[in-house]
């Protein structure tokens, strides 16, 4: 274990947050009511790996978040990038191991629901998980985690709409045609994130809660041209909202 992570690890100890937020990509911004105490980087921190994304800053940092503990997690693994579950997975057992009993993800999504137009909020109160490769195996045991979001949170979000994230493995973006189908399904907005983390929140029990920043209409929706750029300068868009919303769950 590094020295880094060792000093870090006291510092949390020290603070007791109760809450873990997980920042999606761009979203960093929404820290300015949050006091750095201590941080750490990815790869620092024994079972992580920095990623390669761009808009996401590898580290850990804890601190007061308005008075209040917490813990962040400035950026995320993603399964595109080679990763397997257990990696992608892992900050959310680091949290646990931590002593956090709540965790809140964040991502940077595709709107499919009509109402949910770049910089808008969604709380997501389930998922389809179309993400390949061991995506589907259980870490806690063969039947998994069907409904890891909690009902108990998503009634402190009642703003926001509630809908259902497609979570797909990426890193392309989506058809038109693949669009379509999700919507078919039942599908509000879409991303490559956010499901396999939920579901090994609740398996190590934690409570959970998601939202999307929609920064951008889903491939067939909109005429434009979807790209990663696109999505970082929409999501800071949405950075107030969302900072006040994280807030109330902290």
């Amino acid at each position: 274990m590094s020295a880094a992570f060792t000093m870090f690890e006291s510092a949390t100890r020290t603070l007791r947050p109760s809450t873990a937020v997980v920042l999606g990509s761009g979203l960093g911004g929404v820290t300015m009511g949050f006091k750095e105490a201590a941080s750490v980087a990815f790869v620092d921190v024994p079972g992580l790996v920095s990623t390669t994304v761009q808009g996401h800053q590898s580290r850990i940092a804890v601190g007061h978040w308005n008075g209040t503990p917490a813990l962040l997690f400035f950026g995320r693994l993603h399964f595109y990038e080679g990763h397997t579950r257990e990696t992608v997975t892992a900050p959310v057992r680091i949290a646990a191991s931590l002593g956090v009993k709540r965790l809140v993800l964040t991502n940077a999504a595709g709107g499919l629901h009509p109402s949910l137009q770049p910089g808008s909020l969604m709380a997501i109160r389930g998922h389809i998980k179309l993400v390949g490769g061991d995506a589907w195996k259980s870490l806690a045991s063969g039947s998994g985690v069907r409904t890891p979001y909690s009902a108990g949170l998503l009634k402190r979000m009642p703003d926001l709409l509630a809908g259902i994230y497609a979570a797909l493995t990426g890193p392309c973006y989506e058809t038109p045609a693949e669009i379509r189908a999700m919507a078919a399904c039942g599908a509000d907005a879409v991303g490559m994130s956010t499901a396999l983390e939920a579901e090994a929140a609740a398996e190590v029990g934690l409570e959970v809660a998601a939202i999307s920043c929609v920064t951008n209409k889903a491939a067939g929706i909109n005429s434009g041209t979807l790209d990663h750029a696109e999505v970082l300068v929409n999501a800071k868009m949405a950075v107030e909202r969302l900072a006040a919303l994280l807030q109330e769950l902290i």
